[in-house]
């Protein structure tokens, strides 16, 4: 069954901060038309329906071709995703590859690996590992598309203009509003809500427009490259194209910018768990906390 969509009206505004990260400004104005986004990010049933109906093969589950992968030695090779692994102790910060780990085997139905648990475990989770040409294939068979970066900020404000789309604290009283990470990190995470790791889609509460889990528990796709906001001119005014088509194999040389933060997402690493924050990634990419949801043109 697909997700319901929410209609919104677009608008005028104001796209992008100064206040946090370089990436992230300028502030420009931006013109969204009228369409419909998804009130919450795919999940594992219901990729797993898509999957069912179409024998579609991830970008993890695929053989690597070494024409991609200059200087990689050939037994490295093999099918599988990253895994977040959380270290036993505090570590230098500015190096990701001490959380990170490529896992043989790591797909959609097993995301942390052949002996993790599976996506039937979690049928109401947010799908992860799967790459931008994934959630491009299943936004095709659903008869739906990607958002632009334009449009998925404007969705995630709910009509707000605040640090975060309930106001200007991430815990506002005390009341966690998001699945981020509590604790210290890469090494302590005490659980948002009692979760740690991705959580059920809906558990925190939606924003203005009835949308969940716009910020935190996983970063999602969307059809924007990974351009500084001084490159979009009038033409672009949306936040990039809406692709025409979808291609069967990702560009690992091409970003697509990311939005929305994850349940990794922790203040003295990443605060990017607002509406304008913005992370570049491969097409290439699969990762634990990376998944999607589609839009809709209105006609």
């Amino acid at each position: 069954m697909l997700t319901e969509l929410v209609e919104l009206r677009g608008a005028t505004y104001r796209m992008g901060s100064t206040r946090f990260y370089p990436e992230e400004a300028p502030e420009h104005t931006v013109t969204v038309a009228p369409f419909a986004i998804e009130r919450h990010p795919v999940t594992n049933a219901q990729f797993a329906e898509f999957v069912a109906a179409t024998g579609y093969v991830t970008v993890a589950e695929r053989a690597l071709d070494p024409a991609d992968y200059p200087g990689a030695n050939p037994d490295d090779l093999v099918p599988g995703a990253l895994v977040f692994t959380p270290t036993d102790g505090p570590v230098d910060l500015r190096d990701w590859r001490q959380w990170w780990r490529y896992v043989p085997g790591a797909q959609w139905r097993r995301p942390f690996g052949p002996d993790g648990p599976g996506w039937q475990d979690r049928p109401d989770h947010p799908v992860v590992q799967v790459a931008y040409v994934d959630a491009l294939a299943y936004a095709r068979w659903a008869g739906r598309r990607l958002p632009t970066e334009a449009e998925w900020e404007y969705a995630a404000r709910g009509g707000a203009d605040t640090t975060y789309p309930w106001g200007e604290e991430l815990s506002p009283g005390g009341r966690l509003m998001a699945n981020t990470w509590q604790g210290a990190f890469p090494y302590r995470n005490d659980g948002a809500a009692g979760w740690v790791g991705t959580s059920p889609v809906g558990t925190f509460p939606p924003n203005g427009y009835g949308l969940v889990d716009m910020i935190g528990n996983v970063w999602e796709w969307t059809t924007t490259r990974f351009e500084g906001h001084h490159r979009i001119g009038p033409a672009q005014g949306a936040g990039g194209p809406k692709p025409c088509c979808t291609p069967s194999r990702p560009d690992p040389s091409v970003s697509q910018v990311l939005k929305g933060g994850s349940h990794l997402c922790a203040p003295e690493y990443c605060r990017r768990y607002r509406p304008t924050a913005r992370s570049p990634q491969t097409q290439d990419s699969a990762t634990t906390h990376i998944g999607f949801r589609c839009a809709a043109d209105l006609t």
